[in-house]
């Protein structure tokens, strides 16, 4: 299950980080980010509502409050680089994030098999080798990945702190709509802010227009990322959060695919290899 529900993770984390970083070409990213985390707590309300999730409150939604409060820091630093520089490049480098729940994971005493040792370290350099060795060059390559780890370190503390956040069904849609609200309110200051000194909050072509537009783009993005946070919280309950995480941070290859098909981003040979390494990775991590 832990398995399953981490490879599902990967899958949803990297078709919203594709289409984030597509919107985030055509508009503001504070924007994206705080219109698509809209949405999904509208969504995850109407289901806690339904679910009786109110009645799971409790001293463990804290977690929940401070992955609200550092998703949004690390999703507008991503969805920034993702603006900067190819998707195929920035998307891996953001998945280093994975260090820090795995560490989490061997402080609190958990001690991975040999073989599941293996597979984190196969499925790790996968990841980073998926990158490409675009790594050099031009200033904008340079600030797309001083914020992807600026963005991937927030990625690895919200992976931690949501995993902690509930330990029942009902409690995670709770957590999940506690962090969403968390993000807008995050996300809605930084913007305002951003308003008052100048900025905009609206495309400079198409304004409104284009907002409205990208609607269905903007509830895939956001619901697509709360879908993850829940199935990553159920992986981490369910085995070990070093299994739980690397699995889940295979979401780069998804990512760099989409580019690729879409796009017509080209792989190269570096990259091919690292999204084979991560496979293999993920083999031994499911089998081990």
């Amino acid at each position: 299950m832990t398995a399953l529900f981490a490879l599902a993770t990967s899958l949803m984390w990297g078709l919203a980080d594709f289409g984030g970083g597509l919107l985030t070409r055509r508009m503001p990213a504070l924007t994206v980010v705080v219109a698509s985390q809209c949405i999904a707590a509208v969504v995850l309300g109407t289901v806690v509502l339904a679910t009786g999730g109110w009645s799971e409150a409790g001293p463990r939604l804290w977690f929940a409050v401070a992955a609200g409060a550092v998703g949004p820091v690390a999703m507008l630093s991503f969805y920034k680089a993702l603006a900067l520089g190819p998707m195929g490049v920035v998307s891996p480098l953001g998945s280093l994030g994975v260090a820090v729940p795995v560490g989490v994971g061997l402080l609190v005493g958990e001690r991975p098999g040999l073989p599941q040792f293996a597979g984190v370290a196969v499925a790790v350099a996968g990841i980073v080798l998926a990158g490409g060795p675009q790594l050099r060059g031009a200033p904008v390559q340079r600030q797309a990945v001083v914020l992807t780890l600026l963005a991937a370190f927030g990625f690895g503390a919200v992976m931690a702190l949501i995993s902690e956040a509930s330990t029942t069904v009902t409690g995670l849609f709770l957590a999940l709509f506690v962090q969403r609200v968390t993000n807008i309110a995050a996300g809605g200051t930084a913007l305002y802010v951003s308003v008052r000194r100048g900025g905009s909050a609206l495309p400079e072509e198409g304004g409104i227009g284009v907002v409205r537009a990208a609607l269905p783009a903007l509830a895939f993005v956001g619901l697509a990322d709360v879908a993850a946070n829940g199935t990553y919280a159920l992986a981490a309950q369910h085995g070990p959060v070093t299994v739980a995480a690397v699995l889940a941070s295979t979401y780069p290859v998804v990512t760099a695919l989409a580019a690729r098909g879409v796009l017509g981003e080209r792989l190269r040979g570096v990259q091919a290899a690292g999204a084979g390494l991560a496979l293999l990775g993920t083999l031994l991590l499911a089998t081990g």
